[in-house]
C-alpha cells in the first residue's frame, strides 16, 4: 500500500492537539477525518467521561472495537485517544493501513490551554497528566514512525506533517 491511501494516524498526550491538528491535516490534504473518542461516543450513545465511569477498563475494550473496525478505512486522517497506546493491538491494528504521528507536546504546555475538568483521567488535577506523560511517553515514541512537536503553532505543526509525508521521510524526527 502507498502512502497515500495510507491512513494518517495521530496519537499523543490529551491535550497535545491531536483533534485540532487531524481536522486541519485532513482538510488540507483532502482525506476525511475521524476521531476515535467521537466514534467510541456515538456507538455507545453517551460521553468518554460517561464511559469512564463504567470503569476504564469498559472504555478501552471499546476503544479496541474501533480500532479494529478502522482496519477497513484507507487515505484518513485519525486522531486517536491519548491511552490508545495502553494496548498493542490497537497499535498493531492501525499500523495495518497507517502511518503513525506522533504530536509530542510538553506537559507544560498542554496544562496551559487545557480544561482537565473535561479529560476523564485529569479530573483529579494536573498532576495526573505528568504521571500519565512518564508512563506513556516511550510507548509513543515505540509505536510512531515519526514524531513532530507541538509547541503551539498548530498550522506549523500541520505543514511539518504535511511535508515529511509528501518527502517521504519517515522514520525520523521533525521539529
Amino acid at each position: 500500500m502507498d502512502n497515500s491511501s495510507k491512513n494518517i494516524v495521530l496519537i499523543g498526550m490529551p491535550g497535545c492537539g491531536k483533534t485540532t491538528i487531524g481536522r486541519l491535516l485532513a482538510e488540507k490534504l483532502g482525506r476525511k477525518f475521524i476521531d476515535i473518542d467521537s466514534l467510541i461516543e456515538m456507538k455507545a450513545g453517551c460521553t468518554i467521561s460517561e464511559l469512564f465511569r463504567q470503569g476504564e477498563e469498559h472504555f478501552r475494550n471499546m476503544e479496541t472495537e474501533a480500532v479494529f473496525a478502522l482496519e477497513r478505512e484507507a487515505a484518513s486522517v485519525i486522531a486517536a485517544g491519548g491511552g490508545i497506546v495502553k494496548r498493542a493491538a490497537n497499535l498493531e491494528s492501525l499500523k495495518k493501513n497507517g502511518i503513525i504521528v506522533f504530536i509530542d507536546r510538553s506537559v507544560k504546555d498542554i496544562t496551559g490551554d487545557i480544561d482537565a475538568s473535561t479529560r476523564p483521567l485529569l479530573v483529579k488535577g494536573t498532576d495526573r497528566l505528568v504521571q500519565l506523560y512518564a508512563e506513556r511517553y516511550d510507548l509513543y515514541r515505540k509505536y510512531s514512525d515519526f514524531a513532530i512537536k507541538n509547541e503551539g503553532k498548530i498550522m506549523e505543526a500541520v505543514e511539518n506533517i504535511s511535508n515529511i509525508l509528501i518527502q517521504g521521510q519517515l522514520g525520523g524526527d521533525s521539529n
